[in-house]
């Protein structure tokens, strides 16, 4: 009980951050910062290209979709400026697998500290990036902890005994995936488990390769959590996630065995293959995604656009 409870808190203190940060972002949506945001994401192509750098930076796919539906809610982007962004966090957040000891909480206490002294001023524009530093802190510490909670969670028996059956059940592995990334709220954490039981030999790379992309999908419940209250455009974007990773899960599921064979030719590490296919998977899906970013956003707006 007391794991659910720290869950809601964290899920309310997510909430909250966002709420900050889209406040201190309408405050701030004036015409130059607009015109500037908008040639950045002018086309599709330089909108995945800052979606990757963002994602390489901040070290959190979830983080930079959460930042894009703020965007959007607060009017300085629109829906169809953000599927690049959408596209380039995918690859970009392959990046973090390679780089599992960097630590997002390095950012929080100085977030929150200039955060903090920005609110003591007058002047609504310092107020209002004092809104966007604790807003963009609490969400990095929110995160932080469901990463923290990752290891109760994991270490309950029935849990362990779960991922013991996996071996052999593409449906289990995928949903072990989806479930456990949604709940724990990184798939970075998840796929980072993956890699140390294929490590140990728990299981096959091609169980391994299955959780990843199980994870791709669960961690869309952040953008949709981010998208609560944040307006009917806002919401497309998390949408947009959503069904790029689930049109991506399903072409690639007949060529599960093509994708671990080609990791494996790339390193004899077994841990390091699982990240070497998440690279792979994410970039092919992006990059074949690409070419028809206009129509993808077209198929969002009329699948979910009538039933928000």
């Amino acid at each position: 009980m007391l794991y659910i409870f720290l869950f809601f808190l964290l899920a309310g203190c997510f909430l909250l951050g966002m709420t900050w940060m889209r406040i201190g972002l309408f405050n701030l949506s004036g015409s130059a910062l607009e015109r500037w945001l908008r040639n950045a994401t002018s086309t599709p192509l330089k909108s995945m290209i800052a979606g990757i750098f963002m994602t390489v930076i901040l070290q959190s796919s979830s983080a930079v979709t959460v930042i894009a539906v703020g965007l959007v809610s607060a009017r300085i982007l629109t829906f169809p400026q953000t599927i690049g962004i959408v596209l380039g966090t995918n690859i970009g957040t392959t990046v973090t697998l390679e780089i599992l000891s960097f630590d997002l909480s390095v950012v929080i206490i100085p977030l929150l500290s200039a955060g903090t002294f920005c609110l003591f001023f007058r002047s609504v524009k310092i107020r209002s990036t004092g809104f966007i530093f604790m807003g963009i802190g609490i969400i990095f510490a929110s995160m932080n902890g469901f990463g923290w909670l990752s290891s109760p969670l994991t270490s309950i028996g029935h849990v362990h005994s779960l991922i013991g059956h996996m071996e052999g059940s593409m449906f289990s592995a995928f949903m072990i995936g989806v479930i456990l990334t949604a709940v724990i709220q990184s798939s970075t954490v998840v796929t980072g488990i993956a890699m140390s039981f294929i490590g140990s030999g728990v299981f096959s790379l091609e169980t391994g390769i299955l959780i990843m992309m199980g994870s791709n999908i669960g961690t869309c419940s952040t953008a949709l959590l981010a998208g609560i209250g944040a307006g009917n455009e806002a919401r497309l974007t998390a949408y947009a996630h959503l069904w790029l990773n689930i049109i991506g899960v399903l072409a690639f599921l007949p060529f599960i065995s093509n994708l671990a064979e080609w990791s494996i030719s790339l390193t004899s590490n077994p841990e390091t293959q699982l990240a070497h296919a998440s690279v792979i998977f994410n970039i092919i899906c992006s990059a074949a995604v690409l070419p028809f970013a206009n129509q993808f956003g077209q198929f969002i707006m009329k699948l979910h656009k009538k039933k928000q």
